[in-house]
């Protein structure tokens, strides 16, 4: 269980990073503004800034999806085979 959760924490936080990273250089105009982050790109001129963009997307997607992954559906998933499978009894006899 400790496996699960270090491997979703690790997911969470290089996505985490990732997209304050480039969230910060593409989303970011002034650091003085109150809404940060999630503002829409502005003035992204190039196939570089268009990857950043992509980049910054694709991680916040790792954080979410990763952690839920780890976390919840992989647990939920071991329970519900758990409660169903009765099979691992029988096959020990």
């Amino acid at each position: 269980m400790a496996d699960e959760f270090m491997k979703g924490f690790a997911l969470f936080t290089i996505g985490g990073l990732g997209w304050i990273t480039f969230g910060g250089w593409y989303r970011t105009p002034s650091y003085y503004q109150v809404v940060q982050l999630v503002n829409p790109a502005e003035g992204v001129n190039t196939a570089y800034g268009e990857v950043g963009l992509l980049a910054g997307d694709a991680f916040f997607w790792l954080m979410i999806l990763g952690a839920l992954t780890f976390w919840v559906l992989i647990p939920v998933s071991r329970q519900i085979r758990d409660s169903l499978g009765g099979d691992d009894d029988a096959a020990a006899n």
